[in-house]
């Protein structure tokens, strides 16, 4: 680190200024929440991560003013983390900032955010990383536009009047709500869905005119089935509903409405792949739907208005970006699809973080799965424009599995020590992890679903653990990819993949040997957060980036990649698949909802 005293022009004194090529700071958060419904078991954050590069300018560098370019921001907020990121017209990161934030678990099967909690981290990394980007010599007003993205079907309720939210958000792997799916499933057996005037289907037919409406299917994991069981169990949602007080929305919704000022003028809106995780979208017309709002028990008045991926929605109300367009939002996994430019049929990404989400590009067509994949809105390039569609396969479990070992079993000290430890082995000893921790999503849909270890004997050791929860991941993966290969009658070759779990060799060495394909892993896997980028920039035309022609992309993160190919036998692959699809149904319908 180096001390260069220099005059700013807007001060009439010398100070020091700190330039630094690659900055770490680490801290904990010290404020524990005081028991009570906002969480009884407070999951404490570990660390701040903040950077800045040396590319823009050189650190022996002698500034006396700071320089301006045109530079694009992403808000990325995560399950357990928010980070700002200022990329330039090559995707290069100039700057940026990383905060994780308290995660609740009441309950078992819970899992709460406070959202007022993400506001803050949100706009500390915005700070953060703004200072960090005149570290190295670039003013804040670089930043031309943001984007949002985000985790998508976590739910949100907030008072119109106030802007405080009403109870904690229900997150999306929370899994509470068995029972309010189990209701609606009794609704649409017995009564059915209005999809006309005195019309209804029921029964098989009733849930194929759900799954034609919005693509989706009843499950715990939707924003929709959150929200009911919100207003069915706090008092002050339930109120604030009748009262015609109540806003809903996605976190993207929930961000957005507060950078813009909140109840002092902030806007209230929802981005269309956000909306179609929710179960009140009609996934054909783009608009919600009076009929799943009946359906559910909604009111109209407390969605948000309709937005494309890529306009210009309002503008930042206070901070270092004040008057700065916010112009791109869009749901985490279809963000990092853009990130990875697969705007074309037939194109496909996995991103492993907190879950695994494969996304399958299929253009302008709702292909309907008939094999346990949903059809969902990949993105919208502007008001009025065409959606791109994709198929999607998400597993709940992924990078969270090795979180688990970490912090509740003690296996491994840092997430980053399962490499080492899976590695030790050759192969998990016959033990098969199921890490249905909140039941099992795509393609089996069973929210009574268990985690399970099976196989374990008096030779196994914690590295087998270890190997099998990589595997586990894996096994769920090639599951997606079947079914994603008789949907599209395309057996896919390659594999695009991102997130925090891709930076380790092994995992995507096993990764490989048990799909049977090759892994193809970039050099910059920030891919989510340069999808959002690329829609605010689009928004405003800068760099020229325009998504309806892929052409004006093409010298976004041209870094190169690395391709992990499959080691093992054929016999070997497919005893492996069979013996984890045994496990897999042995922790089948462990729990089963009941609709009360």
């Amino acid at each position: 680190m180096t001390l260069v005293s220099v005059t700013r022009p807007d001060r009439s004194r010398s100070v020091l200024l700190r330039v630094f090529t690659r900055s770490f700071s680490f801290r904990w958060h010290e404020r524990i929440r005081q028991t009570g419904r906002w969480g009884d078991y407070y999951q404490r954050p570990k660390a701040t991560f903040s950077t800045s590069t040396s590319a823009y300018p050189s650190a022996r560098t002698i500034m006396t003013s700071l320089k301006h370019s045109e530079l694009v921001g992403s808000l990325d907020c995560g399950t357990t983390s928010v980070r700002f990121i200022i990329f330039d017209r090559y995707a290069n990161i100039v700057a940026q900032h990383q905060s994780e934030f308290p995660q609740y678990y009441p309950n078992p099967g819970w899992h709460e955010h406070d959202p007022d909690e993400i506001q803050k981290v949100s706009e500390e990394c915005i700070a953060k990383a703004c200072e960090n980007l005149e570290n190295t010599g670039w003013a804040k007003e670089s930043v031309k536009v943001i984007g949002i993205t985000n985790q998508r079907e976590t739910a949100v309720a907030w008072h119109r009047r106030t802007g405080k939210p009403l109870c904690n958000a229900i997150v999306w792997t929370d899994s509470r709500t068995k029972n309010t799916v189990a209701h609606f499933e009794h609704v649409l057996a017995d009564t059915g869905i209005e999809v006309g005037t005195g019309q209804f289907k029921k029964g098989e037919e009733g849930v194929k005119a759900l799954r034609d409406i919005t693509g989706l299917k009843l499950s715990t994991y939707f924003s929709a089935i959150k929200l009911r069981w919100m207003i069915d169990n706090y008092n002050e949602v339930k109120k604030a509903h009748d009262e015609d007080n109540l806003l809903f929305g996605t976190v993207e919704s929930w961000v957005a409405y507060n950078l813009t000022g909140g109840p002092h003028g902030g806007i209230h809106v929802g981005e269309v792949t956000n909306a179609s995780r929710t179960l009140l979208m009609n996934l054909h017309k783009l608009e919600w739907d009076d009929r799943l709002l009946k359906f559910f028990g909604f009111r109209t008045s407390i969605l948000p208005k309709l937005v494309s991926s890529s306009e210009v929605y309002g503008h930042i109300a206070t901070g270092p970006l004040k008057d700065t367009p916010i112009g791109g939002l869009v749901g985490d996994q279809q963000g990092a699809l853009v990130g990875n430019k697969c705007l074309k049929e037939g194109e496909a990404k996995c991103t492993y973080g907190t879950g695994a989400f494969l996304l399958f590009c299929t253009g302008k067509d709702i292909i309907k799965s008939g094999h346990g994949l949903l059809s969902t809105v990949a993105y919208q390039p502007g008001p009025g424009a065409a959606p791109v569609y994709a198929l999607e396969g998400s597993i709940g479990v992924a990078g969270s599995a090795i979180k688990w070992l970490r912090d509740s079993m003690g296996l491994i000290k840092s997430a980053g020590e399962i490499n080492d430890l899976a590695q030790s082995v050759t192969d998990t000893g016959g033990v098969y992890f199921v890490t249905a921790f909140s039941g099992l999503l795509a393609p089996y849909w069973d929210p009574g679903a268990a985690g399970l270890l099976i196989g374990l004997s008096s030779y196994t050791t914690p590295a087998h653990i270890a190997r099998a929860t990589i595997e586990a991941n894996a096994f769920q993966t090639r599951a997606i990819l079947e079914s994603m290969k008789l949907d599209s009658k395309t057996d896919l070759k390659h594999l695009k993949v991102d997130g925090g779990m891709t930076n380790g060799d092994t995992c995507m060495e096993i990764l490989a040997d048990v799909g049977g394909f090759d892994v193809i892993r970039p050099e910059m896997r920030e891919s989510t957060a340069l999808g959002s980028a690329l829609l605010a920039g689009a928004a405003i035309r800068l760099f020229g980036w325009d998504l309806s022609k892929p052409e004006t992309l093409t010298e976004v993160n041209t870094k190169g990649s690395v391709k992990f190919n499959p080691k093992t036998s054929g016999a070997q692959r497919e005893k492996a698949w069979t013996s984890w699809l045994r496990a897999v149904e042995r922790s089948r319908g462990w729990e089963e909802g009941t609709a009360d």
